[in-house]
């Protein structure tokens, strides 16, 4: 129900023009962060693992057609 609802309040304002694209695009990068989301290459490099172990033991969510890793523990 809240997440309709913020979702619906975003909708809302970003039809009524009151979001710009960079608006969009920091409230991605804001949300990204406390996901702590990274493509797998990025992800695999900075925890010094490979990327075939990254991509078997880490949650991986495909977005906008690529694959990133939610590591937010």
């Amino acid at each position: 129900m809240l997440l309709e609802t913020i979702l619906n309040h975003l909708s809302g304002r970003i039809e009524a023009n009151q979001l710009s694209n960079d608006d969009c695009v920091r409230i991605i990068e804001h949300v990204g962060g406390y996901l702590n989301l990274k493509t797998i290459p990025d992800y695999a490099q900075e925890n010094n693992l490979s990327y075939n172990g990254t991509k078997k033991f880490r949650t991986i969510k495909k977005i906008f057609n690529v694959k990133f890793v939610i590591d937010n523990e």
